[in-house]
Parts: structure tokens; sequence; C-alpha cells
């Protein structure tokens, strides 16, 4: 069996075949994956956050399931719906998209909020909770989510709950001119999807999200978490702070990410690359914060922070 470091690897070459000139982008999306959490990408149209999605579903391989968000969509869309056999008088639980490795949901904020909670629960606990029946789902599960800015005609704003669901929220951005050559070329881009073949197994990925969530992290490092963790909960641009499940996402997020640099042990390096991504969306106060205030604000606390300093 690879090494999570080798897996990671392989999965970065994969989609980077169809995502030109991100490496950021895609280094911080295997790390929601190998974390064990959640992504959501936020972006205007046309910047790629689907050919991500697709991207890392193609190079993971398994179940893969997609919803298209519309404000008429249901929350048994999402789950599966249970149908009446009148042959046997019983009933079939028929599943939903979600039932998959990975599942894209497109457009997220295009469905109403009754049909966002549909969510929840799979992404918390990997579970389907239908006609009081609950349904395990196939692991790894792993949700890539997809919004455009909130404003735009037709979308419904995250609540809260919701947010706090995704390990990291991130955005594409515009390529650079060589790469956006490369997708008008059809070296990457969309044309490029059907050369992306699965280079690890769910087996496989979730024996490595397993070996990350094990992986050294010093207590230097732990208590460098600590320390930042107090300080947005004593920050008043970020209501209350980051909760103790953002805390511990944040540890999981710091060993994913030193797994995709190549390493097998976590350093305060790793926890600043992921500490913005990680909680951004989770300590903005009130209803529509702008989200560069809370990135302003985290930003000042990595800079006044101190930095454990490795022993002499």
């Amino acid at each position: 069996m690879r090494s999570p470091v080798e897996v990671a690897a392989a999965l970065r070459d994969a989609v980077a075949t169809g995502v030109r000139g991100k490496p950021e982008v895609i280094d911080l999306s295997l790390t929601a994956l190998l974390s064990g959490g959640h992504l959501l990408v936020e972006d205007l149209p046309g910047t790629g956050k689907t050919l991500l999605a697709r991207s890392m579903a193609a190079a993971i391989g398994g179940r893969f399931g997609r919803v298209q968000c519309t404000p008429d969509l249901l929350p048994t869309d999402i789950t599966g719906t249970s149908v009446y056999r009148p042959g046997d008088a019983s009933w079939e639980f028929r599943p939903g998209p979600v039932f998959a490795n990975v599942v894209l949901v497109d457009e997220i904020n295009r469905a109403s909020p009754r049909t966002q909670a549909a969510l929840l629960e799979p992404m918390e606990e990997h579970q389907v909770s239908v006609d009081g029946t609950t349904w395990q789902l196939p692991e790894p599960f792993f949700c890539v989510a997809t919004q455009n800015p909130y404003g735009q005609v037709g979308t419904f704003p995250l609540p809260e709950s919701q947010l706090d669901r995704f390990s990291i929220v991130l955005s594409v951005g515009l390529p650079d001119r060589a790469a956006e050559r490369e997708i008008l070329t059809g070296v990457g881009g969309v044309d490029a999807l059907d050369q992306i073949t699965p280079v690890t197994s769910p087996e496989e990925v979730a024996a490595t999200v397993a070996a990350v969530r094990a992986l050294y992290c010093a207590e230097a490092v732990t208590e460098y978490v600590l320390d930042l963790v107090a300080a947005s909960r004593s920050d008043r641009r970020l209501g209350s702070g980051a909760s103790p499940r953002a805390a511990v996402a944040l540890v999981h997020l710091a060993r994913a990410r030193a797994v995709v640099a190549g390493r097998d042990y976590v350093t305060p390096d790793d926890v600043q690359a992921v500490f913005r991504h990680g909680l951004a969306h989770r300590v903005s106060a009130g209803e529509r914060v702008e989200s560069n205030v809370a990135w302003q604000a985290l930003t000042e606390i990595l800079s006044n922070v101190p930095v454990p300093r490795p022993a002499q």
C-alpha cells in the first residue's frame, strides 16, 4: 500500500491534467479531501468550479453522484425516497445521488434552504435518515459543492450550520494567460477530462484519510492552534470566534496539508496555510459580514500570534 504522501502526489498530478495553472487551489482541495472534510468552491460562473470537482472525482474513482441545484429541487431528490410496491405491498428505498464516494452539488445556493438542509446529516454523520430508517453512506464520502456569489439572481444564502460543514472554502479565480491558452487549445479544461483516469481507489482514499488523522503533531503545534483559536475568540470582528469543532477541523486540515506538502509530520507552516481558508467562513459575525472582513482579521491574528520555534 502506498504512503499518504504518494497518494496525494498521484492525485495532484491527475487533477492538474484538467485544472491548469492552479496548484494552490488543487493543494487546498486535496487537503479538504484527505482531512476527511468537504469542499465549497465559490466564484463567478465559468471560472472552473465544476471542472475542479469533476477532475477530483475522476482521479479518485469509485461512485460519483451529481446534484444540479435549482429552486424547485426537493430534499428527496438528494437523499432518495421510498417507493411503494403494490405487488407485495412493501416499500422500496431508492437511494439518491448522495449515495456516492464523491458528490458534486453544483450551485448549492440555488437550492432552497429546506433542500440545503438535506445535506446536513450526510455531511456530518455520513448517513441519511428516510422514513424512520438510517442508511449509511459509502466511505469515503466527499462532498464538493459550488456556488455563485451571493446576490446573483436566484441564489439563497447558505446558513451558518451549512457553512460549518465545509472544511475549506476557496475561490478558483481566473487563470493566467499561459493556463488559459492551454484551455483554449484543449490541453486542459473540460476537453482534458477524458484523459483523467483513477489513480487511487475509494478503499485507498479511506485508508489514507485514517492515516492522515494519525499523523504526528508536536505539542508545540497543538498549542499554536489553541493560541490562534483563542485570539479569534477575542476579536470583536469575528463574533464568538472559532468553535471547538472548528479547532478540531483546523488540526485535521493541518495534518492533511503536511501530507500534500510531502511530509509525515505537521509544522506551524501547515497551520498557517489552512488557517484562513478553514476558518473565514466559520467566524464571520452577523448575517452579511463581508468575507474580506473575516479574512483581514484572521490575517492579523496570524501576524500577531507568536509562532513556535523548533527546539535547539
